[in-house]
């Protein structure tokens, strides 16, 4: 499983001490709406459209009025895949938006929506979209589990979640079952040595895009960030607002920053926090990556008095151990790459370093238990062997975006780089450019997404220092490509995957950004 860019919205301890039962319940795990949800227009397109002008880039057929004009319809939720139903206060509907965008009046797919109204109707400022990250979380599923963070900007905005194109109810991407996902974890080496691992790992990687066409195959090219960037603007316009307000955290920031690009004079107040840097290639965010948790790794060693060089080297002993004689955990088994997952769930935020202390020394002793909980945590599997389908999601939109496909020589020739970068993470994610869209049955749309935005509103841009998973360059980057004047920098000097809610400064920012329309000073550092 590759490290990728979701968010770890609730704390990992919290959710070890409950069981670790994130994952989804149903059979064979695949709790998605299945792509078949979808229909085809019963009445022709009006030659009315959306009256706002898009930008140039984001030129296409008009929206007929059958799309624009729908009426929805709010109903008490149903319980998610995991976790408790939400309240009364939370309604959900599901918007109508293009199978095609270039194809406007043909077949449609739902795009579910979670909403809970503002509190202050009077001083109400409009709707609120939220995506935490990935690709693949579903916003439905998350927003009202994290809404607690929120709720001062749930006083003036109706806060909504969504699951975008492909996950979730809105014709999720499906590509294994439970079994041939357990299968793939115990046995596939993602740090291969030789020519049969390195086969094996380049097989499965392929069977998972060939599940992918086989269950998933109507919905699977159209799986692009662009395209759910364009239903956002569906959605906007089907909630009654003039322009989009907007949090993206994580991967929600490449798709906040291509709504951005497509749709510049509909920017309403957007922020960005735990930034994906728009400049990079499938080798640079890799790249990033290999320095981002290395640092973040680095951090963690230091607070505990040890030299990183040699606490790196330790790790890296376990990791090279576990490859040749993974411990035995009950009827599972600790491999190196369940291990390395379960070390780069905790690098997330801080607050998990203890938990990551514990879990080495216990592998250290024999012990694999805790670091595999880890690992299921991150990998969405439940404490009956169920796994969710957002790293079904995650790859589909991930290799839908992207044109590159590395080849495993090119992957190969990274790897004396990427280890002097990182010991411990170095050539799992040199491997993992070549590994990810191996084979991909879907052509990617471009080498890297666009995200200039010029004439927009201000955009808050919050990068952290210590963030693993988007270092904080990728946020300098964004807040330069998003424009002079668009892209307002914000640093958080402090560890983790995203500042909302864990620097009271960056939240105090943020919200008064949000709810008073007050913009900070380029620059603006926080801790």
């Amino acid at each position: 499983m590759s490290i990728r860019v979701r968010m770890t919205v609730l704390a990992v301890t919290g959710l070890l001490v409950a069981g670790c039962t994130s994952g989804g319940s149903g059979a064979g795990g695949t709790t998605a709406a299945p792509s078949a949800a979808i229909t085809t227009p019963t009445t022709p397109p009006s030659p009315t459209a959306a009256d706002a002008k898009p930008s140039a880039a984001a030129t296409l057929p008009a929206l007929p009025a059958s799309l624009t004009g729908q009426r929805l319809d709010w109903k008490r939720c149903e319980a998610p895949s995991s976790g408790p139903r939400p309240g009364p206060e939370w309604r959900c509907a599901s918007v109508k938006v293009p199978l095609d965008h270039a194809k406007p009046e043909g077949a449609t797919i739902p795009f579910a929506l979670i909403r809970k109204e503002a509190d202050d109707e009077r001083g109400r400022i409009g709707s609120l979209l939220f995506n935490f990250g990935g690709p693949g979380a579903s916003g439905v599923e998350i927003l009202p589990q994290a809404a607690e963070e929120y709720a001062k900007l749930g006083e003036r905005y109706d806060l909504v979640g969504f699951d975008p194109r492909g996950v979730g109810r809105s014709a999720g991407v499906v590509c294994r079952d439970d079994a041939e996902q357990a299968a793939s974890e115990a046995s596939v080496d993602l740090t291969p040595d030789t020519a049969a691992e390195e086969a094996a790992y380049l097989k499965d990687n392929t069977a998972f895009g060939a599940g992918c066409a086989r269950r998933s195959a109507t919905v699977l090219p159209h799986t692009t960030t662009t395209a759910t960037a364009r239903d956002l603007d569906l959605v906007r316009q089907v909630l009654g607002d003039d322009r989009l307000h907007y949090f993206g955290m994580s991967y929600g920031t490449q798709l906040g920053g291509t709504y951005a690009h497509l749709f510049p004079s509909r920017v309403g107040r957007l922020v960005f926090d735990a930034v994906v840097d728009p400049t990079a290639d499938t080798t640079g965010h890799a790249r990033h990556q290999t320095i981002g948790f290395q640092r973040a790794l680095d951090n963690y060693l230091k607070s505990i008095g040890e030299d990183p060089k040699a606490g790196s080297e330790r790790i890296a002993r376990l990791l090279r151990k576990l490859d040749r004689e993974p411990l035995t955990v009950g009827d599972r088994r600790l491999t190196e790459g369940l291990a390395l997952t379960g070390i780069a769930v905790t690098l997330y935020g801080q607050s998990n370093w203890p938990l990551l202390t514990q879990a080495l020394a216990n592998a250290e002793q024999g012990r694999g238990a805790t670091l595999l909980e880890l690992a299921d945590y991150y990998n969405d599997r439940d404490a009956k062997g169920h796994y969710s389908t957002q790293s079904h999601s995650q790859r589909a939109i991930a290799c839908a975006d992207s044109s590159e496909r590395p080849t495993a020589a090119q992957a190969k020739a990274l790897i004396p780089e990427f280890r002097g970068l990182s010991p411990v993470f170095g050539a799992f994610l040199a491997w993992d450019t070549a590994g990810w869209c191996a084979n991909w049955p879907v052509k990617g749309e471009r080498t890297t997404p666009e995200a200039s935005a010029p004439g927009a509103a201000p955009i808050l841009v919050v990068g952290t220092t210590g963030d693993p998973a988007t270092p904080y360059e990728g946020a300098e980057k964004m807040a330069k490509e998003l424009g002079d004047g668009v892209g307002v920098l914000v640093t958080n000097k402090g560890e983790g995957h995203g500042a909302y809610g864990t620097s009271p400064c960056v939240t105090k920012t943020v919200d008064a950004y949000f709810l008073k329309g007050t913009v900070p000073k380029y620059g603006t550092t926080c801790g």
